[in-house]
């Protein structure tokens, strides 16, 4: 089988109905090419776990592929890449979230698996005190080779994008729909200066038009291709929440910076925080120094003596932490039967008196006293 078949048939079965990113990865595995996996029997595939009778039957009676040939030649005439979720190109961050897409098209100049990624959202409708954040932040960022990624939407995403250029640091935007096409129409120019510094990603194939119930699934790769997502403006609802919740899910670092409580754009930032769902951050330095980008500022050492009293619930997070010496989030609920907020709570609280500290991915450990 030659690469183009392979790529035909790739391409085709993520055109499929009822079969998704998990569905068609799993198929693939299950019969090695997806190829093999068209030319299988029915039986054979409903047999595979989650496909079942429905699924095995749109497989068999897929017959587009004269249009699949059409999105390829497009494809190869605008210089866009068609990358295999096992291809090295592929954002080795997005394979560990179960829903990666089986194929991603990009056209771009960057590496996708830069040592540092960080995805920067917020609100369409940005203030001035988001815009002006985003703008520092990216400075900072840029300084330390991060690669900034968004969803080139109006506002805060849009702002990354630019300042991102502007500081010479790559950027990415991450698409819902196909790369023959650009929404917003207004960004187009800003578009073609990603490709030279940075580029442009979507899961979607040439001919995928902006249908709103793309952009959620967008937001999983916003969230699951970089180290961290940075929340910088956002009302209670909108994408940004979705990206965050997202991000949580992903057990990826979530930070929010906080706005006035009577500010309806900042609002779901501060319930980010409020919830435990984000670190609250007020300078870009936060954020470096809590994914371990920077050296972090001495503390002083104190003896155990000194320590406050511990309640019973700081006691159990405590003697998890010396048994193990670092602990994700999950496994400090799971070991110490305590409510997350509790735990939460708890180790706020202990961070606070430098009992033990914060790691990159949500990790704890005892500070050395």
């Amino acid at each position: 089988m030659t690469a183009q078949d392979d790529l035909l048939y790739t391409i085709a079965l993520t055109h499929v109905k009822l079969i998704g990113a998990v569905q068609a990865k799993t198929l693939v595995q299950s019969f090695g090419s997806a190829k093999q996996v068209f030319t299988a029997k029915t039986r054979e595939l409903s047999h595979v776990p989650g496909i079942g009778a429905a699924r095995a039957e749109a497989i068999k009676q897929f017959e587009n592929f004269s249009h699949i040939e059409t999105k390829i030649k497009f494809l190869e005439t605008h210089g866009i890449q068609a990358i295999y979720f096992t291809d090295d190109g592929y954002p080795k961050r997005l394979l560990h979230c179960y829903d990666a897409p089986l194929l991603l098209y990009y056209k771009g100049k960057t590496d996708l698996n830069n040592q540092k990624v960080v995805s920067i959202i917020g609100t369409r409708n940005s203030t001035e005190y988001g815009k002006q954040i985003t703008q520092q932040l990216v400075e900072v960022l840029a300084q330390h080779q991060v690669l900034i990624a968004s969803g080139l939407a109006y506002g805060i995403d849009v702002a990354a994008h630019k300042a991102a250029l502007q500081y010479n640091t790559p950027t990415v935007g991450v698409l819902a729909h196909g790369l023959d096409s650009m929404y917003p129409a207004a960004h187009k120019t800003i578009a073609k200066q990603m490709v030279e510094n940075g580029g442009l990603l979507t899961e979607y194939s040439p001919g995928v038009i902006a249908e709103h119930y793309n952009f959620p699934q967008r937001n999983r790769i916003v969230a699951g291709m970089a180290d961290a997502t940075i929340v910088v403006e956002t009302a209670l609802r909108g994408g940004s929440m979705i990206t965050a919740e997202i991000a949580n899910n992903y057990n990826k670092d979530v930070f929010a910076f906080p706005g006035k409580t009577t500010d309806a754009k900042s609002q779901g930032c501060n319930l980010l925080i409020k919830k435990n769902k984000a670190i609250l951050v007020t300078e870009p330095n936060d954020i470096l120094e809590q994914m371990g980008w920077v050296n972090k500022p001495v503390r002083k050492k104190i003896t155990r003596e000194l320590f406050p009293e511990l309640t019973p619930e700081e006691s159990l997070i405590l003697q998890a932490l010396q048994q193990k010496n670092t602990l994700h989030i999950d496994e400090l609920y799971a070991q110490t039967g305590l409510h997350s907020s509790t735990v939460a709570n708890a180790i706020l609280n202990m961070e606070l008196n430098n009992i033990i500290q914060a790691l990159p991915g949500k990790m704890y450990q005892v500070l050395d006293v």
